[in-house]
């Protein structure tokens, strides 16, 4: 059995129906099960750790958001390896890389999670994905009221991954053999402003959308309501050194998937109604 933390979250979703797809039975690991809305042929069960040896029952392989498992990642691994897990595939963050500035929040927080990992005795595969297409989430309450969006930085670059292209990776790395201390740095096929993201997600819509920045200092939980306020300065600092700066592209996903990354535009399309009023 497969459990798979965060399989609520968009990442995490996908990856618990293609595993049920491809015949495997999964656990799926939720904060709130009766909400979760999974298939039924899922293991849903909830994610608390009065007795975490429990939710490992039967496991051999998980898959790891590093956000879910915050600060008791190292209780969480040390009862899933004597439940008898063996591989761990963590959904880390592409901000791990040489040169890299690791003051950064949301670089220790992951490169920490990674470092219980790797102390773990589990063997491992990192997935390092850069910017997520479902970041745009940001800007859907403006646009099912208009035909506005505010947000900051318009020039800001990045290459976003559709969460199913790295959830396809991720069952991959969990299924495969030959990914045990791989790391793959995952993103999207082409390089797109956010003002372009948000031309692609009118066209989605047959709208015409219009992005107006904003200037970061004033940038706030309006604009970021999901964002929790410790993180908000990095992530500007984030997309600050976007501007102008071409982002990273690989060819990962279609490497080890046989398909080609989906482009943004197939993101918005398929993702449509979540935008519309």
């Amino acid at each position: 059995m497969i459990a798979v933390t965060g399989a609520t979250g968009n990442v995490g979703r996908a990856l618990v129906h293609r595993l049920l797809a491809a015949g495997r039975p999964v656990r799926a690991l939720t904060r709130d099960p009766q909400r979760a809305a999974l298939p039924e042929q899922a293991d849903t069960v909830r994610f608390q750790l009065d007795d975490p040896e429990a939710l490992f029952d039967g496991v051999t392989r998980l898959f790891l958001y590093a956000q879910a498992a915050g600060d008791t990642t190292g209780l969480l691994l040390d009862a899933a390896r004597r439940a008898g897990v063996r591989h761990v595939v963590l959904l880390s963050s592409g901000i791990i890389q040489d040169g890299a500035d690791e003051t950064h929040p949301i670089h220790v927080m992951h490169a920490t999670v990674e470092q219980h990992i790797r102390d773990s005795g589990l063997t491992w595969t990192f997935l390092r994905p850069n910017a997520f297409s479902t970041n745009a989430y940001q800007w859907a309450p403006q646009i099912r009221t208009g035909n506005t969006v505010r947000g900051v930085f318009a020039d800001g670059l990045s290459a976003p991954i559709h969460e199913d292209d790295i959830a396809a990776v991720a069952a991959h790395a969990l299924l495969d053999d030959g990914h045990e201390g791989a790391t793959h740095r995952l993103t999207g096929p082409e390089a797109l402003s956010n003002a372009e993201q948000v031309t692609a997600l009118g066209h989605a819509l047959g709208r015409t959308l219009d992005f107006v920045e904003v200037p970061p200092d004033q940038a706030g939980p309006d604009l970021f309501p999901h964002v929790p306020p410790h993180l908000l300065a990095g992530l500007l600092k984030s997309f600050a050194a976007t501007v102008g700066t071409p982002p990273e592209i690989t060819t990962t996903v279609e490497q080890i998937t046989g398909t080609p990354a989906r482009t943004f535009d197939t993101w918005a399309h398929d993702h449509a109604e979540h935008f519309r009023g």
